[in-house]
């Protein structure tokens, strides 16, 4: 299938296509004409990449998961543990992502209250 097919049925822009290209996620072979052909399997491997875009993974940190072997651990093949390291150190930066976002919530909380108990005092001054 050539990029535009891809595209359609990955909802992934050309030009993001390209891009994972050029980053080894994806590896279209080329016709004489030099247009890239994409694989069947290369629809899986967008969405994979689409995947872990959305966990918050760039794409240099993808790149030793998605090319395992077709997302299978193969003993020996380093991806179990390539998987594990990259997994555990986004789980630490995301819990503490959620801990500074708690602290923020917190304090927004605090604010909201204060400035509508500033607003309340302000009308029955009013009143």
């Amino acid at each position: 299938m050539m990029i535009g097919e891809l595209s359609k049925r990955t909802g992934v822009s050309e030009r993001s296509l390209r891009y994972y290209e050029k980053k080894r996620l994806i590896s279209p072979s080329r016709l004489k004409n030099g247009y890239r052909e994409f694989r069947e399997s290369d629809i899986e491997k967008v969405q994979a990449v689409q995947l872990f875009l959305e966990l918050g993974l760039n794409t240099d940190e993808i790149y030793p998961i998605i090319s395992c072997n077709n997302f299978q651990i193969v003993k020996n093949n380093g991806c179990a543990d390539s998987a594990i390291e990259l997994y555990s150190k986004k789980l630490i930066s995301v819990r503490e992502q959620i801990q500074h976002l708690r602290g923020t919530e917190q304090h927004l909380e605090t604010l909201l209250k204060f400035w509508q108990e500033e607003k309340k005092k302000e009308e029955e001054g009013i009143n």
